[in-house]
């Protein structure tokens, strides 16, 4: 398998003959917003602005408005290493792709997955490894925060669309942080264009929201999101925030402040077919004079 490389002495740059190229996603993550992006591009508009994220993730948003100037952080470690290691290194972790490629087996993945390298490349490149070839690409650690996704049925590590060289191009002009969001929020001023995406299911209409939702993302953090988010649109900042939608969360945010409305998406990642449906996600955005 071939992966598309650029020149070693090429410099990405965003806009070719007056368009921009586009970057997929390279990492699955759950609740990843590519649907968002395909669905509700005008949400999105590319500007001068320094894009904010305190959720990357799988990134979906941030590769698709690809800005020249951006702050980025998660609290998940995995998260981190991997966009580090590409906007450092994207080469070597090609490589190790490629080698993990050539070796994947069913005793392979299984040994990998134990295996908890301490070269950062080589951490991120095992990390997206295992998600490119695990059970429906779910990310998932037990107590002891191991990776514990049993193997998939898919085998290519290596993909035709990928474009490393591109990502670590954009990864060059942006700040990467390993740190809880209200870290992130606090830097956010006039200027800044916001957008967060924070854990949470939708699967909550016949669950009751808090119940299902705490070990994903605390209510306590949902309240520190909305104060935080709220400061930040108070200091100048334009936010937008995708969210569950349920009451409980609705009434976190003043109208005043906050235009709120939903989207729609379709979720298969679902054990029986029957029970993957639309769901309706909110949307929290600034209101400008």
């Amino acid at each position: 398998m071939s992966i598309s490389v650029y020149p070693k002495e090429s410099n990405f740059d965003a806009v070719i003959d007056g368009e921009t190229r586009p970057i997929k996603p390279f990492l699955k993550w759950p609740g990843g917003k590519r649907w968002l992006v395909k669905q509700h591009a005008y949400l999105f508009q590319r500007t001068e602005k320094r894009h904010v994220e305190p959720f990357l993730g799988g990134g979906a948003v941030y590769l698709h408005v690809q800005p020249k100037d951006a702050l980025l952080s998660d609290l998940n470690p995995d998260v981190i290493s991997i966009y580090s290691a590409i906007k450092e290194s994207w080469r070597a972790v090609v490589e190790l792709l490629r080698m993990h490629q050539s070796c994947h087996s069913d005793v392979y993945y299984y040994k990998v997955r134990e295996l908890i390298p301490r070269d950062p490349i080589e951490r991120a490149a095992r990390i997206l490894y295992l998600n490119r070839t695990c059970f429906n690409g779910i990310y998932r650690v037990n107590l002891q925060g191991k990776f514990n996704v049993p193997k998939g049925t898919k085998t290519k590590v290596i993909l035709a669309d990928d474009d490393f060289e591109a990502v670590a191009g954009l990864l060059k002009s942006a700040t990467i942080n390993h740190c809880d969001f209200e870290d992130t929020l606090s830097r956010c001023d006039i200027g800044d264009f916001v957008f967060c995406d924070p854990p949470y299911t939708v699967r909550h209409n016949k669950n009751g929201f808090i119940k299902y939702n705490e070990n994903l993302f605390s209510w306590w953090d949902q309240q520190r999101l909305a104060e935080a988010l709220k400061s930040a649109h108070m200091r100048g900042a334009d936010i937008l925030c995708t969210n569950a939608d349920h009451e409980s969360v609705r009434n976190l945010y003043d109208t005043k402040l906050f235009e709120i409305f939903t989207v729609s998406r379709f979720s298969s990642i679902s054990a029986s077919a029957e029970s993957r449906r639309h769901f309706t996600e909110l949307v929290i955005r600034s209101r400008r004079n």
